[in-house]
């Protein structure tokens, strides 16, 4: 989802999630996609990032 960015971060996005719990970046100036809504949090690309690293659970973590 978030290609359009690259490495820039000087870019201010957005922190979206959708319906599965995944999480993503998004440009704040853009219609967030079918399925998916904002969280609240937007910020540098890194500070997103880090933002996600910290609250998404990856499913597979919770496989046993």
């Amino acid at each position: 989802m978030a290609a359009f960015l690259g490495d820039d971060d000087s870019v201010t996005c957005v922190v979206v999630v959708n319906d599965a719990g995944q999480y993503s970046i998004w440009p704040p100036d853009r219609d967030v996609p079918a399925g998916w809504h904002t969280t609240g949090f937007s910020g540098s690309r890194s500070a997103c990032l880090i933002h996600i690293d910290e609250n998404w659970t990856d499913p597979t973590a919770l496989r046993t």
